[in-house]
């Protein structure tokens, strides 16, 4: 499912004008984005939550070459799959 078909999606199922969907899904990216940038932690009971985690700086290597690379540390996003949308989806 892509961002359109999303869009679609949520206009549907809450009786929504594809416009204001779209309102919606920005807004909530927009603050997800926002939140996790100051490093806080996003929870929706059902659903799941997101969190930002460090990770540390690696030594990789390069599959063509097979030479070592530098790999530096970064944010990354986590995303933990609450009970009920994992029961969903088994």
């Amino acid at each position: 499912m892509n961002k359109a078909e999303l869009i679609d999606a949520i206009a549907s199922e809450a009786g929504l004008s594809k416009a204001d969907a779209k309102k919606a899904l920005d807004a909530f990216v927009g603050a997800t984005a926002g939140a996790l940038k100051k490093g806080d932690r996003i929870s929706l009971v059902g659903f799941g939550s997101f969190s930002v985690s460090k990770r540390e700086a690696r030594t990789g290597r390069n599959p063509q070459t097979g030479k070592e690379i530098k790999i530096a540390a970064k944010n990354v996003v986590r995303f933990k799959a609450g009970a009920e949308l994992s029961g969903a989806v088994n």
